[in-house]
């Protein structure tokens, strides 16, 4: 999934429950075992938690619980569904009208019982993650209303909880830095750690399938959909950082899902809103793309993401990756031997919707060889779809059994057959803990990159440069970050000796906010801009030259894409956070200051603004003192 905010329309997206008052896991193992009848005794997860073959004994009690079930619902264990509300049988009353609204259900228990669903996707703007212990009722209550169904199995409950600029579950869960930092620290030890300690909290949270690592290899500067949501542009270097992900993910027995297939990182068009197409040669996909797919897979992935993009050189028929069974089926495979859970990217995107109608789209995903459908904009309109693409026998059941095979076993490995419920209780001991947040902060202090720094500017000292201005962009927080960043930024800097003050400038300046702010910088004794996607057009760029011009010390700071410091040559010093969470940015703030030196190394070249052939600074580049 890639959007990161509450879609502006039904067709762009993708409380306490009935356990609230409860201390734990009720009703627990003894309940599930006798919902899924005797078939079900002695499943039970593996150390990993890794995409293996299932053991024979389990196979065969897994085969026979599809053999038992309904057509109807076979076809309901292949969706993944949003739902709003804090609670599986008790939301807001808004939330219950956006239900019915969309789905045509109240509750998401409700859902499940209509339905059958095999998945349930949290969303913030859904209103599934106002915090820990709430989400954890919320993941039990879901197991419970599916248990109670005859022939009931525990659900996946699912996120993008990718960490950087898209999370789902925010404060006072612990937030780790994105993908792209990571990638510029280049530690597969801290990439394993934070899967861990995130898949530890995520699994306490009662959600036991994350949409992460991201996989792509982010090649094109002007990305507007992936950029640094990837580790970067090296293929080996982004493979290793997949790779350890996974495992720590997958120790912690949370699916990981290495996205988007076959990969989306060379692309100028975001496929919310449109259809990419990938101009990559089979040969430039072997040696780039295709390099962390193979490591995800190597490492034992639980499940793969497609991508709603055209990709000609593997397919030329003009239909996108998530609908191309020579892409999924004979490459994904076939050639690539994954055997795993493959599913879609959220079927409300308009990349997967530019060709085929809503009612296609699921059978046509089928058909080229996916297992779970995401997130349809009319779940009814898809549902019956299938169903009836298996009656009028354009699908077999035996299609739909295979599919079914692949996500039974991956809820086998996760342990939700012998324990899918979660203590609340315990969730304050698990998620947010000091540890965790200390690891996170470690974490960040290794991924801040410093590019430029003419005449040893940097560190500020608190002795020369004690009362300091902090402006520039403030780009809405990323979910469940306190946030505006320059407001962290500016208290970070309190906190370490300085008098820093905050004024945000936006990420379009205008020119009484430029006035102000270099009004503002006449009482400072150094300036800390913060950018954000800075072009060649931009406003931002004046304010930095405005306030250059007032022989104030500058330091800028990039708050998302390392490319904004091409738009900068004269700036004397600058810095690149790869995100404007809190942990990164005041990690940023301690580098600043000299409480720790910049580690961080570009994961991604920086070229030239006014000659995009040339490279202004290479991967691997990167300063410090």
């Amino acid at each position: 999934m890639h959007d990161t905010t509450r879609p502006s329309s039904p067709s762009d997206r993708s409380g306490t429950s009935d356990l609230s008052g409860t201390s734990g896991p009720s009703p627990s193992r003894r309940a599930v075992l006798a919902a899924t009848a005797t078939l079900t005794a002695g499943l039970a997860v593996g150390a990993t938690g890794t995409a293996q073959a299932a053991a024979p004994h389990d196979d065969r009690r897994l085969r026979a619980l599809v053999a038992r079930m309904s057509l109807e619902e076979k076809v309901g264990q292949l969706f993944v569904m949003r739902v709003y509300g804090h609670s599986a049988t008790d939301p807001d009353q808004a939330d219950i009208d956006a239900n019915l609204g969309e789905i045509g259900v109240r509750t998401a228990a409700e859902l499940i019982a209509k339905y059958r669903v095999g998945g349930i996707i949290y969303f913030t703007w859904a209103h599934n993650t106002r915090d820990p212990r709430q989400i954890a009722a919320l993941s039990n209550g879901i197991q419970r209303a599916s248990l109670r169904q005859p022939r009931g199995l525990p659900v996946l409950v699912a996120t993008d909880q990718e960490h950087g600029i898209v999370c789902r579950v925010g404060r006072p869960a612990t937030l780790f830095p994105g993908a792209m930092a990571v990638g510029a620290s280049g530690s597969t030890a801290d990439a394993r750690t934070l899967g861990r300690l995130s898949g530890t909290e995520l699994r306490a949270m009662g959600i036991n399938q994350d949409y992460s690592p991201d996989a792509d290899v982010n090649v094109n500067p002007a990305n507007p959909v992936i950029g640094v949501r990837s580790f970067g542009a090296d293929p080996d270097a982004v493979a290793r950082l997949v790779a350890a992900e996974v495992k720590g993910y997958q120790g912690a027995r949370v699916a990981a899902t290495a996205k988007h297939f076959p990969g989306h990182g060379d692309t100028a068009v975001d496929s919310h809103y449109g259809f990419p197409v990938i101009t990559h040669s089979r040969e430039v996909w072997e040696k780039l793309d295709a390099v962390p797919f193979r490591a995800a897979i190597r490492a034992g992935i639980d499940s793969v993401m497609t991508a709603h993009i055209q990709f000609p050189a593997l397919d030329d028929s003009g239909d996108p990756a998530t609908l191309s069974q020579p892409i999924l089926t004979g490459i994904l495979r076939g050639e690539l031997g994954y055997d795993g859970v493959v599913i879609t990217d959220s079927l409300g995107m308009e990349g997967v919707r530019t060709k085929y109608g809503d009612d296609r789209v699921p059978v046509l995903a089928l058909k080229a060889g996916v297992d779970q459908l995401l997130n349809p904009p009319d779940l009814d309109v898809a549902w019956h779809a299938v169903l009836d693409a298996v009656r009028g026998g354009e699908l077999t059941e035996a299609r739909l059994d295979a599919s079914i095979l692949r996500i039974l076993r991956m809820k086998n490995r996760l342990g939700l057959f012998d324990g899918p419920y979660v203590s609340e209780r315990q969730v304050p001991h698990r998620v947010g803990t000091r540890e965790h947040l200390a690891a996170a902060d470690r974490i960040a202090e290794r991924t801040t990159t410093l590019l430029v720094n003419e005449g040893r500017l940097l560190p500020l000292s608190r002795r020369g440069h004690r009362r300091i201005l902090v402006v520039g962009a403030d780009p809405a927080s990323p979910s469940g970050t306190t946030g505006p960043p320059t407001g962290v930024l500016a208290a970070a800097l309190t906190e370490l000796g300085f008098t820093a003050t905050a004024l945000s400038t936006g990420t379009a300046p205008a020119q009484a906010v430029i006035d102000q702010a270099v009004a503002a910088a006449a009482q400072a004794d150094a300036v800390v801009v913060a950018t954000y996607n800075v072009t060649a057009g931009s406003s931002q760029r004046t304010l930095v030259e405005r306030l250059m011009a007032t022989g104030r010390p500058v330091v800028a700071l990039a708050v998302r894409n390392p490319y904004d410091v091409a738009q900068f040559p004269s700036v004397p010093a600058f810095l690149a956070a790869y995100s404007w969470t809190d942990v990164e940015v005041r990690a940023a703030a301690r580098v600043i200051a000299g409480r720790v030196r910049p580690r961080g190394k570009l994961p991604v070249p920086v070229q030239r603004a006014d000659d995009p052939a040339r490279v202004l600074y290479p991967v691997g580049y990167g300063l410090t003192y």
